[in-house]
């Protein structure tokens, strides 16, 4: 009885273990899922959360949901690297754990961090009002973290000064919020029912990469925004079958991929669910390249 304990203990923990081990050091540009779930508790899956790589190195991040922190750090991401965080919209398993990677970022990089974020509504702040209800030195929830909105940097604290951007959601064109060293990313106002929500599309070394976040997949401008895209990752948040106010279905998933003709498809933001029925769906729509995302999994971008 032992031994059979010992060993299921052991095949418990393979997929941690495994996850761990993740490297992402491969190919001119890759992206690596940091969180591939949802809001829902789940053992192996942070929430929302992606790492493009350019040579190697920690370029965009894109949204940092709860449990993403700590998958940073065992992606080896680095701070330093980052050209620009881009958030897609402020539902806490896409932004909780935003204050963890700027506490004392100071320390690991001097100049500031350029961070986008979308528009506020009624559902909202925008996203620099957000950030001030965060971080203001004296009324903010994390008041330590002031100099991150240009406070002085204290001795308790503290964090690197943020370059802020917000982008109108509600614009009919993308917005380029950073074109520099053979860097360009794009931001695009997409539906999530009444959450402001933005895309983004990393293009770079002839190669581009678009991040659709949440959305319910109704917006045909959409799928001009992702077209040719080398990779799409899109969200796989409710089962078969299912109809959601705020995510698309499976099958809507695979259409979106079909018609911008993309050249991989990758989900994540998976839902507690089971799998085979909702991909299956998916397929019905799209018999291209799929991968189904999982924490740490890195994916060459060709």
């Amino acid at each position: 009885m032992k031994r059979s304990a010992a060993i299921a203990a052991l095949a418990l923990l393979l997929p941690l273990a495994s996850a761990t081990a993740q490297t992402c050091d491969v190919g001119p540009v890759a992206v690596q899922i940091l969180g591939s779930g949802g809001p829902a508790i789940n053992r192996f899956r942070s929430s929302s959360s992606y790492l493009l790589r350019v040579d190697n190195q920690s370029k965009v991040l894109i949204d940092m949901g709860g449990g993403a922190f700590g998958r940073f750090g065992q992606a080896d991401g680095k701070l330093a690297d980052l050209a620009m965080v881009g958030i897609s919209h402020l539902h806490p398993d896409h932004v909780s754990d935003l204050p963890a990677l700027l506490w004392l970022s100071h320390n690991a990089r001097k100049e500031p961090l350029p961070i986008v974020g979308p528009s506020g509504n009624d559902a909202a702040p925008d996203f620099k009002t957000f950030l001030g209800r965060l971080f203001d030195e004296k009324t903010g929830a994390f008041q330590a973290m002031g100099p991150v909105l240009g406070a002085k940097q204290g001795s308790t604290g503290g964090g690197v000064p943020l370059d802020v951007s917000v982008v109108d959601v509600t614009k009919a064109e993308a917005t380029t919020v950073h074109d520099k060293d053979g860097l360009t990313v794009t931001a695009f106002g997409i539906p999530h029912g009444p959450m402001a929500t933005l895309a983004y599309r990393v293009t770079t070394k002839g190669v581009s990469v678009v991040f659709s976040s949440d959305q319910t997949g109704t917006n045909p401008k959409f799928i001009d925004f992702a077209k040719g895209a080398n990779v799409l990752i899109m969200h796989l948040a409710i089962p078969a079958g299912a109809k959601n106010p705020l995510h698309a279905a499976p099958e809507v998933v695979g259409r979106v991929a079909k018609e911008a003709g993309v050249g991989h498809l990758i989900v994540s933001h998976v839902g507690p669910f089971p799998l085979d029925p909702a991909i299956a769906e998916l397929k019905t729509a799209y018999s291209g390249p799929l991968t189904i995302g999982a924490d740490l999994q890195c994916t060459v971008v060709k």
